[in-house]
């Protein structure tokens, strides 16, 4: 039975807390594997930062730091005043020292920082988070790309929903890939989006078309970034002339078609770079790019590194497909 403790504090985020938990409590139920605590600065009541009340069945002196598994330290904009709380610090700190596992959601990074338990380490938190973990911890490698990375025992993640993301990659690592995929089953989850997978995703972060004819045209680029998407594909996609689709397509999303489309496909290619051994020049080709050259280019130029090393950096982190 693996312990599984969460660290709350008065304005956590509710989802850090409540999806990791709800995976590790339907993970339970198949294997029989998870002992969940939920400890706090003191047991009782503890108001989320939407205003939601949690009740936090341990306080800090009512749970003994030592027999934890796992340590997850949730996010939330109450963090800044629960990192230079003592009592709660020196209850991570002892806790940590012990664990096979140290995570974080989101801007609870910033809470195992003042452990000292993370110097030296890799880590991420919420985009919005990355200048002031910069500026306050130059002791740590901050990358706020990717939405969770592992570094040894120390795993840490993006806000929010990454957070589910990041318990399910630990149900697999504890219970193999058929528990896992169970669980995202049962929660109607995607299984599950890799550590790899970038917080800024291009439909995401991208301007919204305000029009059917150049939303036609971005969905399907989205949906398959391997095909043919040259003007005139697109131009015919969304029923305009290619000359009308260039400056509507630029007006509503913020960049060019073929801005907008090798962004898509270097996304999907840092995925596939991530979660599997297929050769670059296939890749290349079934994504669009035509050649392993023109891949190379293309990664050089966007993100300062050859696919080989991108694929050797996710590598080293031993992460689970």
């Amino acid at each position: 039975m693996r312990r599984i403790a969460f660290v709350i504090y008065e304005g956590f985020h509710p989802i850090d807390l409540v999806g990791p938990h709800e995976i590790f409590q339907y993970a339970h139920r198949l294997t029989g594997g998870y002992d969940c605590r939920v400890v706090a600065p003191v047991a009782g009541p503890v108001r989320t930062h939407s205003g939601l009340p949690v009740y936090a069945s341990y306080g800090v002196g009512d749970l003994e730091p030592d027999g934890i598994d796992t340590l997850l330290v949730v996010g939330g904009l109450g963090v800044d005043e629960a990192r230079h709380d003592r009592a709660l610090v020196d209850w991570v700190t002892a806790a940590g020292r012990g664990t096979r596992r140290l995570t974080s959601v989101c801007s609870g990074t910033l809470l195992l920082a003042a452990t000292g338990l993370i110097d030296g380490c890799r880590v991420t938190t919420h985009w919005a988070r990355e200048r002031q973990l910069l500026e306050e911890h130059p002791e740590l490698t901050v990358d706020c790309d990717p939405i969770f990375i592992r570094d040894g025992r120390v795993w840490t993640s993006a806000g929010v929903t990454a957070a589910m993301d990041l318990a399910l990659a630990l149900v697999e690592e504890d219970h193999g890939r058929d528990i896992a995929h169970a669980v995202a089953q049962e929660m109607v989850m995607f299984l599950r989006r890799p550590g790899s997978q970038s917080q800024f995703s291009v439909p995401l972060w991208s301007e919204q078309p305000a029009s059917d004819p150049i939303r036609s045209a971005v969905a399907a680029v989205n949906s398959d970034p391997g095909a043919r998407h040259t003007i005139g594909d697109l131009a015919g996609t969304a029923g305009l002339s290619p000359r009308h689709l260039q400056r509507r397509f630029t007006a509503e999303v913020g960049v060019p078609p073929a801005a907008y489309v090798e962004r898509v496909r270097v996304e999907a290619a840092r995925r596939a770079l991530a979660e599997s051994d297929e050769p670059v020049e296939a890749m290349a080709r079934r994504l669009g790019f035509g050649t392993g050259e023109t891949l190379r280019r293309v990664f050089q130029r966007r993100l300062g590194v050859p696919p080989s090393d991108y694929r050797d950096r996710f590598r080293a982190l031993k992460e689970y497909a």
